[in-house]
This record gives C-alpha cells, structure tokens and sequence, in this order.
C-alpha cells in the first residue's frame, strides 16, 4: 500500500500544470520570439494550430542565435509551451512527444552543466506528462517534480517558476491534501520576496492562484483584486476571466 505521504506527493505531481550556477537567459530578458510564443499561450487568443507558427519561428531563432546551455533551457520552453497549447484543447496524445522533447533539452542542459533553470525545465515538462501519462508511469517518476524544483532553488532560492510549483499543490491538489491558506502565504512569500524576479507568467501564475484559492474559500470580495491583478496580466486569458466574471 502506498503511504498518506507518499500519495499526497503523487496526487501533486498530477495536478501542477508554474538562476543558475552560470548564465541562462532569464526573466523579461528573454528574446522577443519566445515571450510572444509564451504570451500567446497565456492569452488564450490563438488555437495551437496558430501557436505552432510562433513555436516553429521560436525555435529556429533560437537555433540561429544560441548555443550550448541557453539554447537547451530555451528550446526546453519553446516544447513545453507548445505542449500546454495542445493540451488547452484536450489534445493529449499529440501533447506528449513535446514534453518528452522538452525533458530531453532540459536533460541535456542539465549534462553540460547543472543550472536552476535547467531543473526548473525538467520539472515543468515532467509535471505536464504526470497530466497524461498512466498512473504507473506517474507512481515511477511523479515524485521527481518536487525534487528537482528543490534543485532549482539548491542553485538559486530566487527561482520563482519552481517556488511556484511548489507552492502549487497546496492550492491545486484535492481534500484532504490541499492547504488553502499555506498556499496563498506561500504564494504572497514569493511576492514580498522576489517581486522583481517575477517573469510575466510567473507572476500571472501567482497572483491568479492566490484569487483561485481565495475563491475556493468563498472569500469572493477579497479574491477579486487578485483576480484582477491576473488579467492585468493577461486580459484574454478564459480560465481567470470566466471565474472573475462569476463572483
């Protein structure tokens, strides 16, 4: 039998969808043609047939002007966001090989030299796959998400995108395992800590998962602001606006 411990670790790794030892491009320094294939994925405005024009562009740039560990962490996020596209629309199997791609970039990453970002990577493409993959390939290497996120931060604290997922399960996974309030005081640590580290979706994931759980909680005149504060972010983004339309 599995443990209580040990399930609630599993049932995370099934429910998270969010600064290295040497440089990887990092933050809203990021190149033009990522952040549009990224902010296209968060605004909601595009199907993924449209998106994977934007991936096909980001990659082949990224090829032409990066190399070694950046261009491995880079094309690592161009597969995962192009993965999620096909995902919003339930397309799973067409999903899965860009995540195994995703996982062999941040792999690869990771061999020349290990970095945060390199792990963060690795986490993201492993939480999507734990999304779609059977329960026996989730029991096998489902717990792995957490731990690389603590190697992320192990290599830089600073790492919003792991502290984020993270964070994530105490708001995302279901009774009893959940921790509402844990989970926004994390989510409000990595605010009041590391606000100028916050990429754009990042701070998108944040503040939206602080107006969800603050949701859940039937405190709907406290999770608007936040709520709000998330489609500032991304006016477009459907999932946010249909629950700020609804309190």
């Amino acid at each position: 039998m599995i443990g209580e411990q040990k399930m609630s670790k599993l049932l995370i790794a099934l429910l998270i969808t969010v600064f290295s030892v040497t440089p990887v491009l990092f933050g809203e320094d990021l190149p033009d043609y990522y952040t549009q294939l990224r902010d296209a994925l968060f605004n909601q405005d595009l199907t993924s047939q449209d998106i994977s024009g934007l991936y096909t562009t980001a990659e082949q740039q990224a090829n032409s002007s990066l190399t070694g560990i950046d261009l491995n962490v880079m094309l690592s996020r161009c597969e995962n966001i192009m993965a999620r596209a096909l995902l919003y629309e339930q397309k799973k199997d067409a999903a899965d090989p860009y995540l195994v791609k995703g996982l062999d970039y941040a792999q690869k990453s990771l061999d020349q030299q290990p970095t945060s970002e390199g792990w963060r990577m690795l986490a993201e493409n492993l939480s999507q796959l734990c999304t779609i993959r059977s329960y026996a390939w989730v029991m096998k290497n489902g717990l792995n998400v957490e731990k690389y996120c603590k190697n992320a931060l192990a290599l830089d604290a600073g790492n919003t995108g792991a502290q984020y997922m993270i964070a994530a399960r105490y708001v995302y996974a279901p009774a009893p395992f959940r921790n509402f309030n844990k989970g926004i005081k994390m989510m409000q640590d990595i605010l009041n800590n590391f606000d100028s580290r916050l990429m754009k979706d990042d701070r998108f994931n944040v503040v939206s998962s602080i107006g969800y759980a603050l949701v859940q909680q039937k405190k709907n005149a406290d999770a608007k602001p936040w709520l709000q504060k998330a489609l500032n972010v991304y006016p477009d983004n459907k999932f946010i606006g249909k629950i700020f339309a609804s309190l």
